[in-house]
């Protein structure tokens, strides 16, 4: 759910993406997406929430991107809910393998990054001998995955706070913490749980009907709405054009076990609006089953020791440190004269 704002980059991303899909046809992580700021500002688009076509975890001609406006769930970027989505599938994936397989490790980073997720397991004494083993592995996959897929779009918008770049080149902070990136980022890791419980339709198909009755629930508006949206909080949640200041952050990660969305104020299709929250899920589960579980992220970025100072240590561990990290941004935030949501 990379962020890139000009033309000239998206163009330069997918030139790059088209040649890597042809010299590594047997990649089997899900894709890399681009996504927007919910801004009315050069080179975002907003999509047609009638026309947003078939998901795709492979690359789709026929899907589409943009932002779109819900009553009961503001903003919504269609990458980050989709790209969510596969993160979610494949994390679930890999935990199904790594405990199937016994093996202690596991290490990944999102497309696009430097930075590295570490988890190692202990396994509980009696693992070889459980006979419902087959059960625990996929009740663990589907939390420890989706913990761990939403754990590293967190963090994805933690260090473009701190200056990560897009291609080493264009920064990304306007759009670290934007209004819609953690709800999209939630609703997609639940989409993909409930397109994966499907068992009348492929991935696919179980993800496209999933989006569509999500958004029906959260009264989706169509296209002119979202751009209004946009329109009336410009000078107050944003201003400039080109590369626009996003004032208006969410800083909702989940501490208090959900994720809440940040509606745009006063919008006439919307005369009572319900924000919707979403739960995040945790590693209770495998603590439940005698797992100990070390889960540690290495930064690998020029100025990661800012992240180090916010958290007061140079070992990131989310469980840990995120909350901690998170209140040295709001304090940051507060002296910038900017207003978030938490």
């Amino acid at each position: 759910m990379i962020r890139c704002k000009t033309r000239v980059m998206r163009s330069l991303f997918f030139a790059s993406v088209t040649a890597a899909c042809f010299l590594c046809s047997a990649c089997s992580g899900p894709r890399a997406r681009l996504g927007y700021i919910p801004t009315n500002t050069f080179a975002v688009t907003f999509a047609d929430p009638q026309n947003i076509g078939p998901h795709g975890y492979r690359y789709s001609f026929f899907e589409k991107s943009g932002i779109l406006y819900t009553c009961n769930g503001g903003h919504l970027d269609l990458d980050h809910v989709r790209g969510a989505a596969d993160q979610t599938r494949y994390r679930i994936e890999q935990i199904r393998k790594m405990l199937t397989a016994g093996r202690q490790t596991l290490n990944f980073s999102l497309a696009g990054e430097r930075s590295e997720h570490r988890v190692r397991l202990t396994y509980p004494a009696d693992w070889n001998t459980r006979s419902d083993k087959q059960a625990v592995i996929d009740e663990i996959a589907f939390s420890a995955g989706p913990y761990f897929a939403y754990s590293a779009t967190v963090w994805h918008e933690i260090i473009t706070w701190f200056g990560a770049r897009f291609m080493l080149i264009e920064p990304e902070f306007n759009s670290a913490f934007s209004w819609e990136d953690l709800y999209s980022n939630v609703l997609g890791i639940h989409l993909a749980l409930e397109a994966l419980h499907d068992t009348s339709h492929d991935y696919d198909q179980a993800m496209t009907l999933a989006i569509d009755r999500a958004l029906k629930r959260l009264n989706v508006q169509p296209r002119s709405v979202a751009i209004a949206a946009s329109d009336s909080v410009r000078g107050t949640w944003y201003t400039g054009n080109l590369v626009p200041d996003v004032k208006m952050r969410n800083f909702d990660i989940g501490i208090d076990g959900s994720v809440t969305p940040t509606l745009v104020p006063n919008i006439a299709q919307c005369p009572d609006p319900k924000p919707e929250p979403l739960s995040v899920l945790t590693l209770d589960a495998l603590r439940q089953f005698g797992f100990r579980i070390d889960y540690e992220i290495k930064p690998n970025m020029l100025n990661q020791g800012a992240i180090f100072q916010a958290a007061g240590q140079d070992q990131i561990l989310p469980e840990r440190d995120f909350a901690v990290i998170l209140d040295a941004i709001k304090k940051q935030a507060a002296q910038m004269a900017y207003t978030f949501d938490e």
